[in-house]
Formats: C-alpha cells, structure tokens, sequence
C-alpha cells in the first residue's frame, strides 16, 4: 500500500486546526508571558508582531506543519538575552498552559515538551544550565 495524502496520518499541525489553531496559541501564550513581571523584561524593545509572527512560524514546524521560518536560530537570538534556566522553564509552563487551555491532545503536548527540553541548551545561557 502506497501512503497517500490520504492515508498519511495527520500532522499534529493539522490535528490541532492548522494556522489558526497556532495564531491563537501564540497570542494567548504572550499574554501569558508578557504579564510576568519575571519575563515580561526580555521583550520590552522587541518587536512583537514580528515576534509573533516569528514564534508561530516555530510552532508550526514542531508541530510538523509547513516549514517557512528563515529567521535566526534559536541559540543566535537567546543567547545574547542571558536566560537563566528558571526562566526558560517558566516560559515552557506557560506555553503548555495555553495548549492545553485550547485542549490540544495530551500526545501532542508530550511532543512539545520534547522539544522544549531538546532546544533548551540553544536558548538557556551557557552559565545557567542545570549541571553546568
């Protein structure tokens, strides 16, 4: 049997409803961030519908959606910023919080948590990992 578009399963990209779907996770996902007085620092000379648009351009690709991110890598962008791991870990908080408050499926939350411990070296800074 040939795998067709058809019988392909579904990317969690699409299980989750696609672009919409990831437009409303990062909206709800920075309101979240931004008002953490612990965080909400990182972002006050960013450009955030630029950062919006950046994050859910990542998103989409972790979640096996079309890839048209061209922006810088993760470690390039964070690494200057100095984040500790505390903070990386409740930024992780909040962006499973927001998943699961627009009931994304809990296999598809666990594979976004893999990620985000995979990717956590590229964004914690190099002094401030655990272990380290």
């Amino acid at each position: 049997m040939t795998v067709t578009e058809e019988t392909a399963p579904a990317s969690h990209y699409d299980r989750i409803g696609g672009a919409s779907s990831v437009k409303a996770a990062v909206e709800l996902f920075y309101d979240k961030v931004l008002a953490d007085p612990e965080l909400a620092g990182y972002f006050a000379d960013v450009d955030m519908v630029g950062q919006r648009r950046h994050l859910s351009l990542m998103l989409t690709v972790v979640l096996g959606g079309p890839n048209e991110y061209a922006g810088r890598g993760l470690a390039e962008a964070h690494q200057p910023l100095n984040i500790p791991v505390e903070h990386y870990v409740r930024v992780g908080g909040y962006l499973d919080a927001t998943l699961r408050e627009l009931g994304v499926p809990a296999d598809i939350l666990a594979a976004v948590q893999t990620v985000l411990g995979q990717v956590q070296d590229q964004v914690v800074a190099s002094g401030n990992r655990s272990g380290a």
